[in-house]
């Protein structure tokens, strides 16, 4: 690519691009921040991301600064703003694109211009460098919208997960404590989950052999229970999977909201 051809006459920005990846460790959500190894900011922490090629997109860009600075491999980010304070960067007029993703928390290792890469649960992020705290806001209420209109899940859980483990997902996003039995009942409503495995941890071993027993009433099996009760308590450690399909067709249904 011919670069005379970006001569500019006039003073122009500079532009980064930033990824906020969250990450879920089955219990609460964290957020993927890396060291910043020189100056500006030489030591705190921030996110992923830095100066965008002359011949990449804002999503090339972001990839590969992601890649180089903690190791991990994306195939999807989404561009949730544009950051344009006159003063957010030191060193000149920077503007930068911010992405957020989802993926399941693995091990991250800093290079490139990154002393560190780190995860660190949401409510324990420290002050981040330039205006990273207010990004990081702003892309967590783009996250809490978006849970509403784009059943998430796939990059945050294991192929095939529990109903609790789906539920702690949506609280940790959300930050509010959902009905057992509400949440249970709007997922299911859904049509996006598929069963695919219904045994309990806390049933004794021998049901496990003998599937046969499972014919028994769940009264018998579960002790007195209320029926329904004891759907529930089943119910805990079914396995369950996400059907792709039916996900998809929601993602395209412009007047689909889950609302709990």
């Amino acid at each position: 690519m011919d670069k005379q051809m970006y001569c500019y006459k006039y003073p122009h920005p500079a532009v980064t691009t930033d990824c906020v990846v969250f990450g879920f460790d089955g219990h609460s959500l964290n957020i993927l921040l890396i060291e910043r190894g020189g100056e500006p900011y030489k030591g705190c922490w921030a996110f992923p991301g830095g100066f965008m090629n002359i011949d990449e997109s804002a999503e090339q860009g972001a990839m590969r600064e992601l890649s180089e600075e903690t190791g991990l491999e994306l195939k999807y980010l989404k561009q949730f703003g544009t950051f344009t304070a006159v003063n957010r960067d030191p060193r000149e007029r920077v503007i930068t694109i911010a992405f957020y993703a989802l993926a399941r928390k693995s091990n991250v290792k800093g290079g490139d211009d990154a002393a560190k890469a780190q995860w660190f649960p949401l409510d324990e992020v420290p002050p981040l460098a330039f205006d990273h705290d207010y990004i990081l806001r702003k892309a967590t209420e783009q996250l809490k919208k978006d849970i509403h209109f784009e059943p998430i899940g796939f990059d945050l859980l294991d192929e095939h997960f529990t109903m609790p483990e789906l539920q702690r997902l949506y609280e940790s996003i959300l930050g509010v404590h959902f009905d057992r039995r509400n949440f249970y009942k709007k997922m299911l409503q859904t049509g996006i989950l598929e069963e695919v495995d219904d045994y309990v941890d806390d049933e004794p071993a021998f049901f496990g052999a003998h599937r046969e027993m499972r014919s028994m009433s769940i009264d018998a099996l579960f002790g007195g229970l209320q029926k329904e009760e004891a759907k529930q308590v089943r119910r805990k450690g079914t396995k369950f999977s996400f059907n792709k399909e039916r996900y998809n067709q929601f993602k395209e249904d412009k007047n689909f909201r889950l609302e709990f």
